[in-house]
């Protein structure tokens, strides 16, 4: 029964290059999709600290803006995509090279998103 009530309060979301979840004691960890390592994710305290992190971002973000928060390596790239893939945050990427997001503009809505690949 415990681990079925630790399944209830635990809920992961995967997307197409990313997963998130939201654990028991109220983290939110964001990981590469089938990764197995914990050298492929990131733990927030919450999810709204993640939310707070992509509020401070600029409108147009790469994997350098997200480092300036002190995530190195490939946590920053797992970041912008994850940012990207999540419903909740209104941004698109738009360059893979270097692999930039954009957020929302109401006022520009003719821009196409990129494609996935």
């Amino acid at each position: 029964m415990r681990d079925q009530l630790g399944e209830a309060l635990s809920q992961r979301q995967e997307f197409f290059r990313t997963a998130g979840e939201h654990r028991e004691d109220g983290s939110y960890v964001v990981s590469r999709r089938g990764a197995t390592s914990a050298g492929h994710s990131k733990v927030f305290e919450s999810f709204e600290e993640l939310e707070r992190l992509y509020g401070r971002l600029p409108d147009e973000f790469a994997a350098a803006d997200v480092g300036r928060t002190g995530l190195t390596g490939g946590r920053r790239h797992l970041l912008v995509r994850h940012l990207a893939e999540h419903p909740a945050f209104d941004c698109e990427l738009v360059s893979r090279q270097p692999l930039t997001a954009r957020k929302q503009d109401t006022e520009n809505e003719t821009e196409q998103p990129m494609a996935a690949d």
